[in-house]
């Protein structure tokens, strides 16, 4: 970037949650080897740093308001705390405690061991399981013989999951799994943005059992627990001891005070000249800076860029975001008729309840609740049920705790209890995402300093979060 004789490169990064943190990161790193130094301003709306990334406590309670983990499976989350010195703060999950439940007809069945998603790796488990009749069991098995697609027309996930596995598994297995990441509806999905190596696992294997089978023989020592393991595999999960929260204000540690601006809500971004102008809430002046990130969701972007670029304003928009709710409840545990065992549930569909999933926290990690009690996470609303998201908190707690009498025999009053409201937060990657991302891509790369960063592109999860904001930064860097 062209920026005056003698003066290092002013960079404003908008945002404060783990994509713009991870950002700034790496430009601190770098900042001392650049000849002019860095001028950096990292404008965070709120009063901490974090974003949606958030811990509290409460009566004994190390409370999570959004993602309690992160997993290992994409290295950029565990390689930065590596880098700041952090990785002897994370803790594993709990190896008794590996297992997930999906609620079928009212109770709780393990998912079968070896079940990752769409990617069924032993027989067994899958033969035993009662979320499966024998006709589902057979369409499951016959997967192997599904030939191959090549016409190369885009799929939706439900589509794809549908024509591999048939129609029950799909609705009583990898539909119930796939709603606990995304909150989205996978009739709308693109398999190819969310979920790509299974199409690859298809392409080039011939299916996905295939592919498993043969994954399988290329891993002989892996341990025996890893098999047991129902779900997701959750020795690739890790925690901040002390809270997400924590990790924040390990990564803030790392940045030089003069950068972090905290309270700072801008109002809009625009181009002028050769440079951005920044407009900041309750300021006359705005400020003027070489290089621009907005590590913000798609939404907000558009909205900050509207008057600068309406076509890429309007290409952001076009993302669609869901809304969800969090029911956070703090219980005794002789409050549950059926005490909750493994990481928590999902729940399909096809089984009309108004909860998404519940999540055991404390079975995940320790140090999550006292002696004896229990922290529920309990998920509402999402793409398929957006008018749950709109409840009043009164409501919304009686949905919640009817639901778990049902499911878990729970009664009477929490220790504690709270909601957290997302409200069009959520990315939803459905049929197309990749042709509007691409068209994203091109527009930013005509308005030179520009960069966006953050879920609503390539990943939802938190590594991909980080591994976003990381590549804005080498842009801005090789600039500079």
């Amino acid at each position: 970037m062209d920026t005056a004789e003698n003066r290092p490169p002013r960079v404003a990064i908008i945002g404060g949650g783990i994509t713009a943190l991870a950002a700034a990161q790496r430009l601190a790193k770098a900042a001392p080897g650049l000849a002019q130094g860095l001028d950096v301003s990292l404008l965070i709306a709120d009063d901490y740093a974090g974003g949606l990334l958030k811990t509290t406590r409460r009566d004994g309670f190390l409370v999570e308001h959004s993602a309690d983990m992160f997993t290992s499976k994409q290295p950029w989350s565990l390689d930065l705390c590596r880098e700041i010195g952090f990785e002897s703060e994370l803790i594993p999950t709990n190896p008794a405690q590996r297992r997930a439940y999906i609620v079928w007809r009212g109770r709780l069945h393990p998912v079968p061991a070896g079940f990752t998603l769409m990617a069924p790796s032993r027989i067994g488990p899958i033969l035993r399981t009662g979320l499966l009749s024998l006709l589902g069991k057979m369409r499951l098995a016959g997967e192997y013989f599904v030939p191959v697609r090549r016409d190369g027309k885009e799929e939706s996930l439900a589509e794809f999951a549908r024509r591999r596995f048939g129609r029950e598994t799909y609705e009583r297995l990898i539909q119930p799994l796939i709603g606990g990441i995304y909150t989205a509806d996978p009739e709308l999905l693109s398999v190819a943005a969310t979920m790509p190596e299974f199409l690859e696992m298809e392409q080039r294997h011939g299916g996905i059992s295939r592919a498993m089978l043969k994954e399988q023989r290329g891993k002989k020592q892996r341990s025996k627990a890893d098999e047991q393991v129902s779900g997701a595999r959750y020795n690739l999960f890790h925690a901040p001891r002390e809270g997400m929260s924590h990790w924040m204000q390990a990564l803030v540690g790392q940045l030089p005070k003069p950068w972090l601006r905290y309270n700072t809500r801008v109002h809009s971004v625009g181009r002028e000249g050769e440079q951005w102008r920044v407009t900041i809430a309750g300021r006359s002046e705005p400020e003027m800076y070489d290089a621009v990130l907005l590590a913000l969701g798609a939404p907000p972007a558009a909205r900050l860029l509207h008057d600068a670029h309406l076509e890429l304003s309007t290409a952001l928009a076009e993302i669609p975001h869901a809304s969800s709710s969090i029911v956070i409840l703090g219980c005794r545990l002789s409050q549950f008729s059926r005490p909750p065992e493994g990481f928590g549930c999902v729940v399909p569909m096809v089984e009309n309840r108004r909860i998404l999933a519940v999540s055991f926290a404390n079975n995940k990690f320790p140090g999550r609740a006292p002696e004896d009690h229990i922290l529920l996470r309990v998920f509402v609303g999402g793409a398929c049920q957006p008018e749950l998201a709109e409840l009043s908190d009164a409501d919304t707690y009686d949905l919640v705790r009817g639901e778990l009498s049902e499911i878990l025999g729970y009664h009477g009053e929490p220790v504690f209890q709270d909601i957290v409201r997302y409200q069009g937060v959520m990315p939803q990657y459905h049929l197309g995402h990749a042709q509007r991302v691409a068209r994203i891509e091109t527009l930013t790369a005509m308005l030179p300093g520009l960069e966006l960063a953050g879920n609503a592109y390539h990943g939802v999860g938190i590594p991909f979060c980080i591994h976003s904001g990381q590549q804005a930064a080498e842009r801005i860097l090789s600039h500079s």
